[in-house]
């Protein structure tokens, strides 16, 4: 995604989370301690809810062998977040996939395993399921059956950028976006005309030339925007092409008639969570997004464009200052 603003902003990009990190305030002067509290907060949630790093609190779990584990505030409402999601999907979208991403080669951070061709046997294995998770807000105590490793890559990107907008607009006391990966989140006094974003296949610089394929440069003023897809975190194991949108129901990577599906809603952690079980509904998302009331833009593999009613119309090309998001 792309955005772009009619007033002077400013904007800082770095990488996080194993994702590209974009932060835009309407304030220059506030930047660099905006910039600031972002990295503190995003490497909180790094030491909270990584798969890839072995010191985590997530990864932590995977050796309790079922006794109750009391984690900290920052991922037991991470948890939340991902059961919520996986409760409002029907399972579209289940934390428990983490055995089965692994499965598939997705182990390690993405820029690491592109060039591991190692063969792989693929095996129909639905996953164990997000009600076999105990959460206990009262004491933030989480159980996970012994043998069930979680992953929160479906929800915890998009909520961390939900949480990051709203803490810096706070702070700061202007308008933010906050973009990691492509999920976008923005709070507080947006700037005039709406924070524009350029919807797209493959997240990317909006100084670039959009990759192959069809997009759309939209403008919204609260909440999230998220595109979830099966384009840009591709690999290869022997004689299959995989991706990252697993299946909870098969355990493999989704068989979808859709390559992208963006989805606007009241949050980013809603809206990532809506697309991402849009690709794994398949042919009847359109019609399960359409009775949320979620405008989406979605798009098939070939690359006709449907979109739900809600979804914004175009925004006009201008010149004005940008923003990758």
């Amino acid at each position: 995604m792309a955005t772009a603003t009619r007033r002077t902003t400013a904007a800082a990009d770095w990488r996080a989370l194993g994702t590209s990190v974009r932060l835009v305030t309407t304030d220059p002067a506030l930047l660099d301690s905006c910039n600031l509290l972002l990295a503190r907060h995003l490497a909180e949630v790094d030491a909270a809810c990584s798969r890839f790093r072995q010191d985590s609190e997530l990864v932590a779990l995977d050796q309790a062998r079922g006794r109750p584990v009391q984690v900290s505030p920052l991922l037991a409402e991470a948890l939340a977040v991902a059961l919520r999601a996986a409760a409002a999907t029907d399972g579209a979208v289940d934390p428990t996939v983490g055995s089965a991403i692994g499965a598939l080669g997705y182990d390690r951070d993405f820029r690491l395993i592109q060039d591991d061709g190692r063969p792989i046997r693929l095996t129909v294995r639905p996953v164990p399921g997000w009600r076999a998770v105990t959460l206990d807000r009262a004491t933030d105590t989480v159980t996970v059956p012994s043998g069930v490793r979680l992953d929160l890559g479906a929800t915890a990107k998009a909520w961390a950028a939900d949480k990051a907008a709203a803490l810096l607009a706070e702070a700061a006391g202007c308008g933010v976006l906050v973009s990691l990966g492509g999920d976008t989140a923005v709070a507080g006094e947006p700037p005039a005309g709406g924070w524009r974003v350029r919807v797209q296949d493959a997240t990317g610089p909006v100084d670039e030339t959009p990759a192959p394929g069809t997009y759309a440069t939209v403008s919204i003023r609260s909440g999230g925007l998220a595109t979830s897809g099966t384009t840009s975190r591709r690999w290869r194991r022997g004689a299959h092409d995989l991706h990252h949108i697993v299946d909870p129901y098969t355990g493999l990577p989704a068989e979808t008639p859709w390559r992208t599906v963006s989805v606007a809603a009241a949050t980013c952690a809603d809206a990532n969570a809506a697309g991402t079980a849009a690709l794994v509904k398949g042919a009847g998302a359109q019609r399960w997004l359409a009775g949320l009331g979620l405008p989406a833009r979605l798009v098939a593999n070939d690359g006709t464009v449907v979109t739900t009613p809600g979804w914004p119309a175009s925004a006009p090309a201008w010149s004005g200052p940008e923003a990758a998001a």
